[in-house]
């Protein structure tokens, strides 16, 4: 696989993981913990995917500059960065919403 194809499926994964989590939080404020469980397992699953592309793309660079850093590198590192914060967050959230009674979360 070439190293745009690589960085671009590590974008689809963290837009995934993104996603999900985001989905997640939506689905706990309505009262829907087990829609959001299963959706929080797929954005950690989407996550996994891409930390082994990025570690892989590491491993392959040796902080070396033997790949190219471009902007859709810079991009999909934002994104994957951006999806853990926002996967932690949803997380807490949701837990909080677990302890609010359904009615005060609307």
């Amino acid at each position: 696989m070439d190293l745009e194809q690589t960085i671009i499926e590590l974008l689809v994964h963290a837009g995934s993981a993104r996603s999900n989590a985001l989905m997640a939080l939506q689905h706990a404020r309505n009262g829907d913990f087990q829609a959001a469980q299963a959706l929080m397992v797929e954005s950690q699953q989407a996550i996994r995917k891409a930390h082994t592309i990025q570690t892989t793309l590491i491993g392959q660079d040796e902080g070396c500059n033997k790949l190219p850093v471009n902007l859709i590198t810079i991009h999909a590192q934002d994104h994957l960065m951006n999806a853990m914060v926002i996967q932690d967050l949803a997380g807490d959230m949701i837990e909080l919403y677990r302890r609010i009674p359904l009615e005060k979360n609307i």
